[in-house]
């Protein structure tokens, strides 16, 4: 049961809400979570939480990252084949 009380005070977006964020977006909830553990004083469960949450955030900045790699390489490489410069 206590598997159900994930979501809370401590995690206000869950995966779902998380696709629509930009990069940005979740790079600033990142660093805010990550301020909040390192503050300490948390209890365990919220913790739990925000763990948690820094993860799911972590993978939709690195969704974005990979994205952009992607573009980069793909027009990098429409250019050399097309005659570079």
């Amino acid at each position: 049961m206590a598997d159900q009380e994930q979501a809370g005070p401590a995690a206000p977006a869950g995966p779902a809400d998380d696709d629509g964020l930009g990069y940005e977006q979740a790079r600033d909830a990142l660093l805010e979570v990550v301020r909040r553990l390192e503050t300490g004083g948390t209890p365990l469960e919220e913790s739990l939480a925000l763990w948690e949450r820094g993860e799911q955030l972590a993978k939709v900045c690195q969704r974005w990252l990979d994205g952009a790699r992607a573009r980069l390489d793909a027009a990098l490489a429409a250019e050399e084949e097309s005659g570079g410069r």
